[in-house]
């Protein structure tokens, strides 16, 4: 079989079908990375949401054995919200990190994938291949780097010259010996703007990320959130775009696709109406986001720390019938931190009071807490 022309048909055929770069590397371990993830767990950087273990993070045969390639995929995403409505006093709007703009990026890549496989067995009715996406066991961005999609960057992204960091990437495991492609010979130089901007100094500095300091993993974290990256997160519903923003191998790059729908109101909804959406309303409006699959707590848990952040006391009321409605005691502690960042030393006795009428632990630390910050603030005046 003619691999270099069966490689070419592939890569027009995946053009035609929204992919819009493709790669094509060896199946051969990872190896280089071993050291990486170990002192990437030993220092606690992991965030928990990773699969696998060292082993099967750098070799591929571990999930399919018969692997002797790997065609690395990458499909931009918009960047940019067209008529975007404005965040105004007493309407206050969050936003969702643009990876979770329109579809769920799994499914939307598990489609490409899953059409470019069918199209492979039409050509090769005998091959084997496993698509991985994002959840899988490989090092999405090892990959792509590896099949020359792009270099790693110092915010952690794989930069694509085309397509800069704002892409989904996903893999083929596949059992055909194809050409590789080289892998992209480039760096940031001396630009350190992405980690100098990073809100929480989660950037390690050469590609590294400490993920528990990171806001997109602050956001999707279902307990309570240290008061520290309460104050970090601003208006950010899930995710966090900073270190993409200010790069400036990424201006004026806004790749879009006919399936990837961005809804500006979704995307940048209201804070207010969240605090009490029930959870059909939540699937229903929220649902199709990547952003969505923690469930509606972290995200409603959120929204009241944006409203704090803005300083919104037109939200007083609502979070007052949380307190009083909400059977969670997660999101009802929130509630109480948010009324007191919001009304300050004033609020130190409804606070009061709701210490002797509580009665949940998570609460009851919360509530102490709070009123600890505010006496230090009274006595400071």
């Amino acid at each position: 079989m003619n691999y270099y022309q069966l490689k070419r048909d592939i890569v027009d055929y995946a053009h035609s079908i929204g992919i819009d770069d493709i790669g094509f590397t060896s199946a051969e371990p990872f190896e280089e990375l071993r050291p990486k993830l170990e002192e990437y767990y030993a220092k606690g950087y992991d965030s928990g949401f990773e699969v696998g273990t060292i082993d099967e993070r750098i070799n591929p045969k571990l999930s399919l054995p018969s692997a002797q390639s790997i065609i690395a995929i990458a499909v931009g995403y918009p960047n940019k919200l067209k008529d975007a409505p404005r965040s105004t006093k007493n309407e206050r709007r969050g936003i969702f990190a643009r990876a979770s703009w329109g579809q769920d990026y799994h499914t939307l890549l598990n489609d490409r994938l899953n059409k470019l496989e069918a199209y492979i067995k039409h050509r090769v009715p005998e091959v084997e291949c496993m698509n991985m996406v994002d959840t899988g066991v490989l090092s999405d961005r090892a990959v792509a780097e590896r099949a020359g999609l792009g270099f790693t960057g110092r915010n952690g992204f794989v930069i694509n010259p085309k397509l800069g960091t704002w892409t989904y990437l996903g893999e083929m495991l596949i059992n055909l010996p194809f050409p590789s492609d080289n892998p992209i010979i480039d760096s940031c130089g001396d630009c350190t703007i992405c980690v100098d901007r990073c809100p929480t100094g989660a950037l390690l500095g050469e590609g590294g990320l400490n993920s528990k300091k990171c806001i997109s993993f602050q956001t999707q974290l279902k307990g309570m959130m240290d008061v520290h990256y309460r104050k970090k997160i601003g208006n950010r519903l899930y995710g966090c775009d900073t270190c993409q923003q200010v790069c400036p191998l990424n201006k004026g790059i806004n790749t879009t696709h006919e399936d990837i729908e961005v809804e500006p109101d979704v995307v940048k909804p209201l804070l207010i109406p969240l605090l009490r959406m029930s959870n059909r309303e939540f699937k229903e409006t929220y649902g199709h986001l990547a952003g969505a699959w923690r469930g509606k707590k972290p995200i409603q848990r959120n929204a009241m720390i944006a409203l704090a952040n803005f300083k919104d006391d037109s939200a007083i009321p609502e979070l007052k019938k949380v307190i009083s409605e909400d059977v969670r005691p997660m999101i009802v502690a929130t509630a109480y931190w948010a009324i007191a960042e919001i009304e300050g030393i004033s609020s130190i006795e409804f606070i009061e009071r709701a210490l002797q009428k509580e009665t949940e632990q998570i609460v009851l630390d919360e509530l102490n807490d709070i009123l600890n910050t505010l006496r230090r603030e009274q006595y400071a005046d």
